[in-house]
């Protein structure tokens, strides 16, 4: 039956695979004197399908913004602050606002057409002559969030190289932003633009990922390839068109001018659009989209080379680029980088750089590394490193792109990670950029009552009075999913180190520890967050969920994710053990100073294997004691060899102490006993995440805690999400945990009497 047969018998049965709604719906037409009037009602009714929720009726009505616009329905109702979604941006031409309008489409199309005068063509400005060879290009301020003031325009940040662009008689060439010609290695863009009529363009030449977002990594890999037919050029001024100097025009001019010039562009050439208010919205949306931010411009202001406040840059996750000065190792295996930039004559440290690093990154970095090796210390100044063993250095002369979660109160940056090499810009023009001063923030929005519209780290909470738990610690009050979302992005700055680069499985409640609905979760479902990564792990059918921007935790708390389980890979790497964890779960009548005992016991055991633990609460009765590892890149020490090893460590401390320990999980032996859980260490197993909270009584959270700590008078049950972000403020807990990273085989080869 088609849809409009539907329609006219009163009876139409549909899917949704919407952002909100999904599954399978029926709308039926209901008699319209049951209503005692002449108009026709219809009733909307949900198919009983794995989307349906009982009770959640109205939690679609609990959504105060558009997904289309980003605006508050009263914002759409009252016609305010149109703020498109960053989609558009990515489209090969300028697209409309994402809100129905009855002067298009349809409702249009039904009506006779208005008669209207033709606009007038615009004087021609007189011919500016020649073009210039390379015009030094517009930088923006980097602010911590856009400007909310009239006049500004905001267009989406890309993550490439920044590129001129240069047209004239069917030739055309590329310019890095330091004046370096990079035609050859941008070859098919220069071949798209050579019908372009003359010009000088600057924009971002990136390439796109499967979703249509700009992927740095893959943009090197493309140019290692020599792959330029995979690159985009995204144009977002004109700086020289129709024989017109453009640089004193205003910005408004030069879009108009930028989008006529592209008007029958190729694919490979597009269009970057603006928007013209919500840059805050736009700045949302963009980071729910997993883009790097957005860049906000005033509309009046010329061109001027060089840094301005004209141009202002707000991100999502802080990215910078750095020159390295050193890297570290572990044995033979790589472990970080140390990092820097040129301020005041120095070459100053700002920190190390311990993961994003890939095989196939690695494959570049390193031979780059040492053939810039040196027995120099290059850094200088008062916070320059020391020497240490496995510290190599090298010449300042690369130059990396890094992204990190904000700047330390050292200076240093903070869980950074590398994205990769970069060639378009001088080492010594490298300097260090801290976000200029904010403008004055505008008056919060209004809520309704209920809290709707609550925003942590840029993700809308929806029903955020929702109580999760009854209480924390027996305070009496209950926990509310707003609770939860704002003890995330307090923990988040810390837990990131310990889950990103490795799946996630989730325990969800969407009701609360005391509600019917409660699921675990390891795949993608449907209206799934983009802030939640996904990856695919070799074998496996299904990719997995993996959190990698601290943003991601505001969104596992709106889908009520009480708990997260990370594997214990090593970061960005599947196939390899990056920790391993060793469970002490006692049985019920075991007092928890046996406990203590038990962790003290196996600490003294792995150290003796050379290896460093840490310990942590479970958020229950147990205790986990952790060792990170090294990446054994060589040695081939994997998941098989971590599970062995764990269970010949527990089988060790069962022998010594039967009567207390047990590796056996049966439930009937365990009266009395601690058991001593190795299942961590497999590829596929999980292990609660250092302070994730847990779906039990007292909203109580799996804590770090130093050894000093670790004695019979701790107790697990004081650490909730209420009290452990003051905690955190102070807490020395698993301080040099990178630092401690140790080789698995040879801790192997010590148990078995064959040390190396």
């Amino acid at each position: 039956m088609t849809a409009e047969a539907g329609l006219k018998k009163g009876d139409l049965k549909f899917t949704l695979e919407g952002n909100r709604l999904h599954g399978s719906w029926v709308l039926v037409r209901m008699k319209s004197d049951r209503w005692g009037g002449k108009r026709t009602n219809w009733l909307l009714i949900k198919h009983r399908d794995e989307f349906a929720r009982e009770g959640e009726g109205e939690a679609a009505l609990a959504e105060d913004h558009s997904v289309a616009s980003g605006r508050a329905m009263d914002e759409i109702a009252a016609g305010v602050g149109k703020a498109p979604t960053p989609f558009m941006a990515l489209a090969p031409a300028p697209a409309a606002d994402a809100v129905w309008d009855s002067n298009s489409g349809l409702a249009a199309s039904q009506r006779p057409p208005k008669k209207t005068s033709k606009p007038k063509k615009p004087a021609a400005a007189p011919d500016s002559g020649p073009m210039p060879d390379f015009i030094p290009p517009q930088l923006a301020t980097l602010v911590p969030r856009p400007p909310a003031a009239a006049g500004w325009v905001h267009e989406i940040k890309f993550d490439g190289y920044r590129m001129q662009l240069r047209v004239e008689a069917g030739r055309a060439t590329l310019k890095t932003r330091t004046g370096l010609d990079w035609t050859p290695r941008f070859a098919a863009l220069a071949e798209a633009a050579r019908a372009l009529d003359d010009c000088i363009i600057d924009g971002e030449a990136t390439v796109l990922d499967g979703a249509g977002n700009p992927d740095f990594a893959a943009l090197q890999q493309a140019l290692s390839a020599e792959r330029s037919d995979r690159m985009v050029f995204f144009a977002f001024d004109a700086l020289h068109a129709g024989g017109r100097d453009l640089l004193a025009e205003p910005l408004s001019a030069r879009k108009t001018a930028l989008a006529a010039l592209l008007t029958r562009a190729p694919p490979a050439l597009r269009f970057v659009d603006h928007f013209d208010t919500g840059g805050d919205a736009v700045l949302r949306s963009a980071c729910q989209l997993s883009l790097e931010g957005i860049v906000s411009k005033r509309l009046d202001a010329p061109y001027v080379s060089g840094r301005s406040e004209s141009w202002q840059k707000s991100k999502c996750r802080a990215g910078h680029e750095v020159v390295i000065g050193g890297w570290s190792t572990t044995g033979v295996n790589f472990r970080s980088l140390l990092v820097g930039a040129h301020r005041d004559g120095d070459f100053v440290y700002l920190g190390r750089v311990g993961t994003g690093f890939s095989a196939a990154k690695l494959g570049t970095l390193l031979p780059a590394l040492k053939a810039a090796e040196q027995d120099a210390n290059p850094f200088t100044g008062k916070t320059a490193p020391r020497a240490q063993p496995g510290v190599h250095w090298v010449k300042p002369v690369l130059v990396a792109e890094i992204e990190f979660a904000g700047w330390g109160a050292e200076g240093l940056v903070r869980q950074a990670a590398f994205k990769g090499l970069r060639e378009d810009k001088p080492a010594v023009d490298v300097t260090p950029e801290h976000p200029a001063a904010p403008a004055p923030a505008p008056a919060p929005a209004k809520t309704s009552p209920r809290g709707d519209g609550s925003t942590v780290m840029g993700v809308p909470i929806s029903r955020p009075d929702k109580a999760l738990w009854p209480e924390a610690g027996g305070d009496g009050q209950p926990v509310t999913k707003l609770d939860l979302a704002r003890y995330l992005e307090a923990a988040g700055p810390w837990m990131m180190d310990h889950i990103r680069g490795r799946p996630c499985s989730l325990l969800r409640y969407p009701d609360g520890i005391e509600g019917s609905q409660r699921f675990f979760q390891r795949h993608a479902m449907a209206g799934q967050s983009n802030l939640l990564d996904l990856v695919n792990v070799g074998g496996d059918r299904k990719p997995y969920l993996q959190i990698d921007r601290i943003e991601g935790l505001a969104a596992v708390a709106q889908i009520g994710a009480l708990e997260l389980h990370p594997w214990n890979n090593y970061p960005g790497r599947h196939d390899r053990p990056g920790r391993l964890v060793f469970d002490l779960d006692p049985a019920p009548d075991v007092p928890f100073t046996a406990v203590v005992a038990a962790a003290l016991d196996l600490r003294r055991r792995l150290e003796q294997l050379g290896l460093v633990p840490f310990c942590k609460t479970t958020g229950g009765k147990g205790l986990h004691v952790v060792t990170p590892l090294t990446l054994d890149e060589a040695d081939g020490a994997g998941w098989a060899e971590a599970k062995s090893f764990a269970r010949d460590v527990c089988a060790a401390m069962a022998a010594d102490d039967p009567a207390l320990y047990l590796v056996n999980m049966s439930k009937k032996l365990r009266t009395g006993r601690i058991y001593l859980d190795y299942l961590r260490n497999d590829r596929l197993a999980t292990a609660v995440a250092p302070l994730s909270p847990r779906a039990r009584p007292g909203a109580t959270v799996s804590m770090p805690v130093t050894w000093a700590a670790v004695t019979p008078k701790l107790d697990p049950a004081s650490y909730t999400v209420r009290t452990v972000p003051k905690l955190l403020a102070r807490s020395k807990a698993w301080e040099g945990y990178e630092e401690a990273r140790r080789s698995l085989l040879q801790a192997i080869g010590m148990l078995s009497g064959k040390a190396r």
